[in-house]
């Protein structure tokens, strides 16, 4: 980025945050299934200074501090389920030995158990590791924020000009975004928050809660890339660009352009235009390929039971050196005596061809042009760039070989210069500080199921004739009729309900189902048809015994009264979650309060 673009972005940042008068800490931590935790990076919001975004480096027994601030997302519990040792702590000399005498649990990849378990994540879960005994991955999530918070608060305490009264002025007031896959949604988001507030790191109030905020890898990553250069064609053309996150568990795949109504060709905003999609076929899948290959290759060797350690030094260097398939390839994990000339082991190197090593990287190259070539299909824009971020971006195979396959089709494929596996973690904090996403694609219709007056006349009507009912006004009705609609950001989908009733206590606890309808129809109505694709999202609890209520004659002739209420539940997507409230007229005038939402889990 030049000179002259960076002070105008500068300006920009300035202007945003720079309207109180007091200190703001933000915490981005990254919660993707990743073999390596983003380090946690801040930014203090500082009235009257330029925002910037810096790495937490330093990490207890990271005697090698990177520049990227990466820790490896491994906790160590004894038996009695405490922690032992987390993050760089749990990779010291002598460790792993400690962990055998003492029997320790290892636990890793643990991020992954909090997604989704349906769709394209089916197979994941007997391919990564359990979790402890006795721990819920809510649990393990929260020791490991909790150590990575310790660990900002020494950086901070340690680094920066008068850190320790710094730090005693925000720690209360801290704002936390945390970065997730793209197909993580409303339950995987209050599993993590759920973990933040087991953490201690915020309060379980409304309040507290508002301190969280998330969002997707996808955007993030279209953060890091607009502070990190994205092609001119994107920036001044207005051309649509993929953003691809390659990381460590998941390929996240989005696909952006800018508003070209907004003629700053620097800043700008950005809508989505196509649905976001995410697979796992990240970096950590190369090496379970490599594992499941090298399972069957070594079964009649003796060193088959160095098998674990063989494929940590697989990943650690032949995983991050493969370029070329022309070649031979070494996984050096032993000395000199070390020989079986059956499997090509010799002087402790096993010898594979670049060919069969290709194969292990062939899955997520293959995810990743298909994905790709969807967005193409699906976006309402013309779509000319691909950048690739994330660490397994950095791959020089994944790289050429996506590159080969998409550049003939008239698309630039890049990389950012700048640390591509830091793209997610500076990317969240981009994201709270600009917000340059205005529009986004939903993948579903957002609605709920409510009964409508039966229509003698309607034939739709008569073919469900079973589900028609007499209301407590005496009134015919029929049921399972899908309110819907699209939903984006910006933008406000209200709900219209009454409710009839002859007891006020069933006021105090009003609930009302939140669905969503995922299939090919264009204006679903009813739930009996393609009823598999109809799947509840959640549950918004609401406490209705305060508004005003009107009482009413019943109908069709029949005696006595029932009581009416009119109100209405309000959804809006604030940046990549969910929010409801409560709305109601009152003389006159709409008065709002807050709901309860209850994710249904989608982890079964």
């Amino acid at each position: 980025m030049d000179g002259q673009s960076e002070v105008h972005r500068s300006s920009e940042r300035l202007l945003s945050t720079s309207l109180g008068n007091q200190l703001v800490l933000i915490v981005s931590v990254e919660t993707a299934a990743k073999p390596l935790a983003d380090g946690r990076l801040i930014s203090i919001l500082d009235p009257g200074q330029v925002p910037e975004i810096k790495g937490v480096t330093r990490f207890p027994a990271h005697e090698q501090i990177s520049g990227a601030s990466k820790i490896p997302t491994v906790i160590y519990y004894d038996k009695a389920g405490n922690v032992c040792a987390a993050g760089a702590e749990a990779m010291r000399e002598g460790i792993f030995e400690t962990a055998l005498d003492e029997e320790w649990v290892k636990s890793e990849w643990f991020k992954l158990h909090i997604r989704p378990k349906s769709g394209s994540s089916a197979h994941v879960t007997q391919n990564i590791p359990p979790l402890p005994p006795g721990k819920t991955v809510v649990q393990v999530l929260a020791d490991f924020l909790r150590y990575l918070h310790k660990c900002a608060e020494a950086y901070i305490k340690d680094t920066h000009a008068n850190g320790r009264d710094l730090w005693e002025s925000v720690a209360s007031e801290i704002d936390y975004v945390i970065s997730h896959p793209n197909g993580w949604e409303g339950y995987q988001q209050s599993q993590i928050r759920e973990g933040v507030v087991l953490a201690g790191l915020i309060p379980d109030t409304t309040d507290g809660h508002a301190r969280v905020s998330f969002v997707t890898e996808g955007e993030a990553s279209l953060h890091f890339s607009i502070d990190n250069g994205l092609p001119a064609g994107a920036m001044q053309a207005g051309d649509g660009v993929v953003i691809v996150d390659a990381g460590g568990g998941t390929v996240d795949v989005s696909a952006y352009s800018k508003k070209m109504s907004d003629t700053n060709a620097t800043i700008g905003t950005f809508e989505e235009i196509a649905a976001p999609q995410c697979h796992f076929h990240g970096s950590v899948f190369v090496s379970i390929h490599a594992r499941l290959f090298l399972d069957d290759y070594l079964k009649e060797s003796d060193f088959y039971e160095d098998l674990d350690h063989i494929v940590r030094c697989f990943d650690k260097s032949t995983k991050v050196r493969f370029s070329s398939d022309k070649q031979p390839q070494y996984i050096k994990f032993g000395g000199t005596r070390d020989n079986d000339a059956s499997c090509n082991i010799r002087f402790g190197q096993l010898k594979l061809a670049g060919t069969e090593v290709a194969t292990f990287f062939e899955p997520s190259v293959k995810c990743i042009v298909d994905s790709v070539q969807a967005q193409i299909k699906d976006g309402h824009h013309s779509i000319k760039h691909v950048v690739l971020v994330g660490g397994f971006s950095a791959s020089d195979w994944l790289f050429s070989k996506i590159d080969e396959a998409l550049s003939p089709k008239g698309l630039n494929v890049i990389r950012p210069e700048s640390h591509v596996n830091k793209a997610v973690s500076d990317g969240a904090l981009s994201f709270y500080l600009d917000h340059f996403v205005k529009t986004r694609v939903s993948k579903v219709a957002y609605g709920s199921f409510c009964h409508i007056p039966y229509d003698t006349s309607n034939s739709e009507h008569i073919e469900r004739q079973s589900s028609v009912f007499t209301s407590v006004s005496n009134a015919k009705r029929i049921g399972g009729y899908f309110q819907n609609t699209q939903v984006s950001e910006e933008k406000e989908f209200r709900y219209q309900f009454w409710y009839e009733f002859e007891s006020k206590e069933s006021l105090k606890s009003v609930k009302s189902e939140v669905w969503c309808y995922k299939g090919l129809n264009a204006n679903p109505r009813w739930k009996d048809t393609d009823t598999d694709n109809y799947a509840k999202l959640c549950t918004v609890e609401m406490d209705l015994s305060h508004l005003p209520l009107t009482p009413r004659a019943k109908a069709n002739g029949e005696s006595g009264n029932f009581w009416y209420l009119e109100y209405n539940y309000v959804l809006c997507f604030s940046a990549v979650e969910l929010r409801a409230q409560m709305s109601w007229m009152e003389g006159g005038v709409e008065k709002r309060s807050p709901v309860k939402i209850v994710y249904d889990p989608n982890d079964v």
